[in-house]
């Protein structure tokens, strides 16, 4: 059974490639490179079978299509026509040594998905079953900033025009609410609610499509938030929080991108250079302060939208860890 002819075009037994109007708009939303055998598979009505079949979400078609298409482009490379299970974890360990650990998965866990798939539909065995990713550590790669370089971070940021007000509004609503950065582009004006005696934060968290949950805003987060509301007074309910001040996009939602690079430019005015300090790292200081708070496990995993108790875990043994007298101890002994 051939998967690819010599020509490098996937053909697939009993499927014809044909054009598809959809097969290219996922390639027009997906930032892949140009190849003939990777371009042929993604305008194909195979890739468009198998994105159906997986009923998933745009952001996740996307990320299988890349996946896809780089191991087609492989086999491509490697004038492999029937690829074999061999092949699979060929491409799994050639990839390893320049991919980071998340992306190898990434990539195998949609070569899996694929060849479950050919051989549910008769097309092709499934000779990627059983071959196993690699080993990702579930520790933090990004740290945390202690009380004092919050408070130093927020004490630097310049709060005499819109843009400084609201830098600061996104920066204390971080450390102090835990959100992630596609939750602080999500969250519109009209977000903004009462529940109970408290004014609440809804947002729309990692991997939903509503709104369904929310944080409290404390008085000085929600005084921060308002007092650079007042420098967009015509702003509905319906417009982003938090809005841009450039010129190309002036009032426009703002970019992940964006955000994360004013926390870093933030980081660096406070002289907090590291590389393991991003974004992320408000996020982790909101946890990791609950938990040095006293907070209970159960309420910090609430309170971090963490779906599983044991992500919530994960900061809570690397506190104890830290805390962990064997060092001191040992030195103590042999050093006097």
């Amino acid at each position: 059974m051939c998967l690819l002819s010599s020509g490098y075009e996937c053909i697939l037994r009993n499927i014809h490639l044909t054009y598809d109007e959809r097969a290219m708009e996922i390639l027009a939303t997906t930032p892949f490179s140009t190849g003939a055998i990777a371009k042929q598979a993604v305008t194909s009505d195979l890739l468009v079978r198998f994105v159906n079949y997986l009923d998933a979400s745009p952001k996740t078609v996307q990320s299988y299509t890349k996946s896809i298409k780089q191991f087609f482009s492989w086999l491509a490379g490697k004038h492999l026509s029937q690829p074999t299970r061999q092949d699979v974890l060929a491409f799994r360990d050639e990839i390893k040594t320049d991919h980071k650990p998340a992306t190898v998965q990434a990539y195998i866990t949609a070569v899996r998905l694929f060849f479950q798939w050919t051989a549910l539909e008769g097309l092709y065995p499934n000779i990627a079953e059983h071959v196993k990713s690699v080993k990702i550590d579930r520790g933090h790669k990004k740290d945390y900033l202690t009380s004092h370089q919050v408070k130093n971070v927020l004490e630097l940021v310049d709060t005499d025009n819109e843009e400084g007000l609201r830098n600061y509004a996104i920066l204390v609503l971080m450390f102090t609410g835990g959100l992630r950065t596609i939750e602080v582009v999500r969250a519109d004006i009209g977000d903004i609610r009462t529940v109970g005696d408290n004014t609440v934060l809804f947002i729309q968290g990692k991997g939903q499509t509503e709104k369904g949950s929310f944080i409290n805003l404390q008085p000085g987060v929600e005084d921060a938030i308002r007092a650079y509301l007042k420098c967009r007074p015509k702003a509905k309910d319906q417009d982003p929080l938090f809005s841009s001040t450039s010129n190309r996009n002036k009032g426009g939602r703002l970019t992940t991108r964006t955000i994360r690079g004013m926390v870093k430019a933030a980081f660096m005015k406070a002289n907090l250079c590291s590389d393991h300090l991003s974004a992320h790292s408000t996020r982790h200081t909101a946890v990791t302060l609950s938990l040095l708070a006293g907070i209970s496990l159960q309420e910090v995993q609430q309170f971090a939208r963490h779906k599983n108790i044991s992500t919530t875990l994960i900061y809570s043994h690397n506190l104890d860890r830290a805390k962990n007298p064997c060092e001191a101890t040992i030195a103590k002994a042999i050093l006097g």
